[in-house]
């Protein structure tokens, strides 16, 4: 089982929810963060003044899938979430020892 943890802009979300849903991805956890990359940030004009935008909004979306999705995941959510812009986003794969469904008990890829 792995962890496929998106870092992705936020108009983008719908697409990439409806990629997963396409590939069949059952659950999805989705927070609202802020960050920088490469671009560090950017400058704005606001009523005449200059100001720096050092964190810019971002949508973070944590996938647990079977080891057999993670490339269909990985797939899906470049190809829905690619603007061809700096600032896209990051995916990071990382192993999950276990999981647990509360409700039920079950535990392994039966919980996802």
């Amino acid at each position: 089982m792995k962890l496929v943890t998106a870092v992705i802009k936020p108009f983008k979300m719908d697409d990439v929810r409806a990629a997963l849903s396409e590939i069949g991805v059952q659950g999805i956890t989705a927070t609202e963060v802020k960050g920088f990359g490469r671009q560090k940030g950017h400058t704005e004009l606001y009523r005449g003044a200059e100001y720096v935008v050092d964190f810019l909004p971002k949508i973070k979306l944590e996938i647990a899938v079977a080891d057999e999705q993670v490339d269909a995941t990985i797939e899906a959510i470049s190809s829905a979430a690619n603007t061809g812009k700096i600032g896209d986003g990051k995916i990071f794969v990382s192993n999950l020892e276990q999981v647990i469904r509360i409700r039920t008990g079950e535990t392994g890829s039966e919980a996802i």
